[in-house]
């Protein structure tokens, strides 16, 4: 038999009682949703600084969604669809400790290829994306975008098909090296462009739409030079392009990329998972850790250039890659310092250097979509090597410094021998050197800016040998 007692509460004993239940029970009659206006922008402009909810359902929008200030956000399982390809879907600008988290941002049927960005961050601190689906935002533009913002946060969020078919034009004053236009597939999952504290962890980005096969190159004349806005003119970096009338580098575009210079620093990219991109993990930047990413199908996985200093780049996985898995060089971007003169201020370094490689995998090399494409199907395997440690651009880029190669592995799918008539045959490497140091061409006189063997620094790696051996340069500690 129990007895049951009911006792009546004080009000500062019930507000003690209520004190210890979780905030969003206690609040829950009072939560804001835009049920009750007549837009999601409407709900937006009349609740500042508070957490709005997006119900289950689908929103048309044909502008795009504007949040600033202090506080507040979107939440909810609600899908938001943008009819106007011209329109950015989701912009976040001039803002403090928003939060996004649980939605979805897309764009309406036979609108998917865009002109803007899907979800864009501009001007902000400390704002986190959590949890979100920006899908089918095809645009040369990041499907989740970020540019001079402080300490912002993408986690647990997801990236599909965000790329097009487009032109990409490096005609005109602001490309001098080029001077050419062509026909490529495009498109960048994440974006990251002078920011400072960024941390990109657990995501997922894939693209499903578009793959780069010789069907699609034929279909699309992917590669073949085309007009631009202004005149073609042969600039430094063009090589033979005009001659042959085409490029192969037609597949642009990356997972993700951190890029500006000098301008992002201290970025956290862990965690990710990578599927068909051209490029997996693009760096202009410094001060950055790599680690614990999944990067499957590109014909790059880990690009650092034009001034990445102070990398750390570790326990990653990347597989079917068919150009380089790592790769490093002095871009074009890279400097010396320069003191102030009458002319000019001071410039700072920007150099590519005091940066660890350790505990990667690289493996089942040259298995991809695009082996056909970098002529890994040649005896020679041509140029296409696990780990690329290059010169720079031009004669006045500083040379790579200071690089510790340590616990990574290369391996040759190859050597699982296959059965062949009944006979377990071991398969030619499909990269030509596990690990390469110099100048762009084999055989090629090295500029100024070649890497010094003295200061690549390697220890306890297994590099499976390439078509023509481990390493075109002795490996030592």
């Amino acid at each position: 038999m129990y007895r049951f007692t009911i006792k009546l509460f004080t009000t500062s004993a019930l507000l003690f009682i209520l004190s210890l239940v979780p905030v969003s029970i206690v609040s829950i009659s009072h939560a804001v949703s835009v049920a009750d206006y007549d837009s999601i922008q409407a709900a937006i402009d009349a609740n500042p600084g508070r957490m709005i909810e997006v119900p289950a359902g689908d929103y048309e929008i044909s502008e795009k969604l504007r949040l600033s200030g202090e506080g507040g956000g979107l939440y909810g399982y609600g899908r938001i669809i943008q009819t106007n390809p011209e329109a950015i879907i989701c912009e976040i600008e001039h803002a403090t400790g928003v939060l996004i988290r649980d939605l979805t941002f897309t764009r309406a049927k036979g609108k998917e290829e865009a002109e803007a960005s899907g979800v864009l961050l501009w001007d902000n601190q400390s704002v986190v994306l959590e949890n979100i689906t920006v899908i089918d935002n095809r645009s040369r533009r990041g499907s989740i975008e970020v540019s001079e913002c402080t300490d912002i946060t993408i986690r647990n969020s997801k990236v599909v098909n965000y790329k097009r078919i487009a032109i990409d034009d490096r005609t005109g004053p602001d490309e001098p090296n080029y001077g050419y236009a062509f026909h490529c597939i495009d498109g960048t999952g994440i974006v990251v462009r002078d920011s400072v504290g960024t941390m990109i962890q657990n995501n997922r980005i894939v693209e499903k739409n578009l793959f780069p096969t010789k069907e699609m190159k034929d279909q699309y004349n992917l590669g073949k030079l085309t007009e631009g806005k202004y005149p073609s003119k042969p600039g430094r970096l063009a090589g033979n392009t005009f001659e042959r009338g085409s490029v192969n580098n037609w597949h642009q575009g990356s997972a993700m990329i951190v890029t500006v210079p000098k301008g992002s620093h201290h970025t956290n990219i862990t965690g990710n998972y990578l599927e068909n991109s051209a490029q997996g993990i693009d760096l202009h930047s410094d001060n950055a850790t790599i680690s614990n990413n999944t990067l499957n199908r590109c014909f790059i996985g880990i690009k650092l250039t034009h001034g990445c200093r102070n990398m750390i780049v570790s326990s990653n996985m990347i597989t079917h890659v068919d150009k380089w898995g790592i790769l490093m060089n002095p871009g074009a971007a890279s400097h010396y310092a320069a003191e102030k003169t009458e002319e000019a201020e001071a410039l700072p370094q920007n150099v590519d250097a005091g940066t660890i490689i350790a505990n990667n995998i690289i493996t089942d090399f040259g298995y991809g979509d695009e082996y056909w494409n970098w002529g890994g199907e040649s005896s020679g395997a041509h140029g296409s090597y696990g780990i690329a440690l290059f010169e720079g651009q031009f004669e006045e880029n500083p040379p790579l410094r200071d690089i510790v190669i340590t616990g990574n592995i290369v391996y040759n799918t190859g050597r699982d021998k296959v059965m062949v008539d009944g006979t377990p045959e071991e398969q030619t490497s499909r990269y030509r050197y596990a690990v390469y140091a110099g100048p762009w061409g084999e055989g090629a006189e090295p500029k100024a800016s070649a890497p010094d063997p003295d200061e690549l620094h390697f220890s306890n790696n297994i590099f499976h040998p390439g078509v023509e051996g481990v390493s075109n340069i002795e490996l030592t500690p």
